[in-house]
């Protein structure tokens, strides 16, 4: 113990650089001691995470293993020399120099676990299930995020390490007003792009309406969505129009309403207008997927009694709703000339009268 104490004062009263031999001793200690704890203490919180991982069913911690697992033993070493030699006594640039580069390697940690939690965000909402446009998007979203993060990363470094940096900040603003003011109906598109993906009034593959143009979605793009239209060309409409139009998307209708109008001569009988309800209504009820809804005398038209019968297909594809209409008119004629019911056509009564 003597010998500690003679050591220790003889440490204390030899002196370099500004610093006694004992400051640089303890100084080492500390260095030592800190890398022990930091690289302890990260096993353990992986190890505690990875415990906790196997017990959930949830995969958020997962992401926090995989956020951990970014701090490397660099990182350590440096922070543990941080941490010493703020008991030494150095100049003024030595500090500044080492406060500069913590801040740098904080600020890139903070923004690397970020990233790792925006692309856990996107993995979540965006999933096996999304159609490739959705994906796409949300890839996108997460790129534009994570420019953002380094941009203010980058002039949070500056502003910390005394750099002016509101004249960067007015310039970039400026220059970001000058490429809105460039780009603008690309940006609006873009954006509609993004409204359409997170939206979703379509998806590709479904066949929709736009103003006079029909047809089904083949992609959905950035700037445009193609369509083909059922005469076999393909429409390119721009995003931003299909954001702000009326679209008919007649790939989530689950069944088609169908109104048929017919009209039989003047001269029917009561008996057999009555009967013309009851065939409709029998004809649709042995027709597989056909729902009845109603059929009644509508109104007297110009050259026939009109009647109006609706039913319903269940069925989103056209093609068999087109079957179904086809099939009920050939045996509702069928059956009308069974039981001799005229249809009308468009005639005229010319009355001459003998002078």
């Amino acid at each position: 113990m003597e010998s500690f104490n003679s050591f220790w004062t003889y440490a204390q009263s030899v002196s370099f650089g500004g610093n006694s031999l004992a400051v640089y001793i303890t100084a080492l200690v500390v260095l030592v001691a800190v890398m022990s704890i930091l690289r302890v203490l990260q096993n353990v919180v992986l190890k505690k995470l990875a415990e906790l991982a196997e017990r959930t069913e949830t995969d958020i911690d997962d992401t926090f293993i995989t956020i951990f697992s970014t701090l490397k033993p660099p990182f350590y070493y440096f922070l543990a020399f941080y941490v010493a030699v703020l008991l030494l006594t150095v100049g003024d640039t030595v500090k500044s120099l080492l406060d500069g580069v913590l801040i740098i390697w904080i600020v890139y940690y903070a923004i690397v676990s970020l990233q790792i939690l925006i692309d856990y965000a996107i993995g979540k909402y965006a999933g096996k299930d999304a159609d490739e446009g959705t994906r796409i998007a949300f890839a996108n979203v997460g790129k534009l995020l994570k420019m953002v993060l380094w941009v203010f990363g980058v002039i949070l470094v500056l502003s910390n390490l005394g750099v002016q940096v509101s004249s960067l900040i007015a310039g970039l603003g400026i220059g970001g007003i000058a490429i809105a003011f460039a780009f603008q109906q690309i940006l609006s598109d873009l954006f509609a792009s993004f409204a359409i993906h997170f939206d979703r009034p379509f998806s590709e593959g479904d066949y929709i309406v736009v103003g006079e143009h029909s047809g089904t979605v083949k992609k959905i793009g950035i700037k445009t969505t193609r369509i083909q239209a059922s005469q076999g060309e393909e429409i390119i409409i721009s995003n931003q129009e299909l954001t702000s139009t009326r679209v008919q998307n007649f790939k989530k209708m689950q069944e088609r309403r169908i109104v048929t109008s017919i009209g039989v001569t003047y001269d029917t009988p009561n008996e057999k207008m009555k009967d013309i309800i009851l065939i409709a209504r029998n004809i649709l009820s042995s027709i597989d997927g056909v729902r009845f809804d109603r059929a009644h005398f509508k109104s007297f038209g110009d050259s026939a009694l009109l009647f109006e019968i609706v039913y319903y297909v269940k069925s989103s594809q056209y093609t068999v709703s087109m079957d179904v209409r086809h099939e009920f008119n050939l045996r509702l004629k069928e059956i009308f000339e069974e039981k001799e019911i005229s249809m009308a056509y468009p005639t005229q009564t010319l009355l001459v009268s003998k002078v």
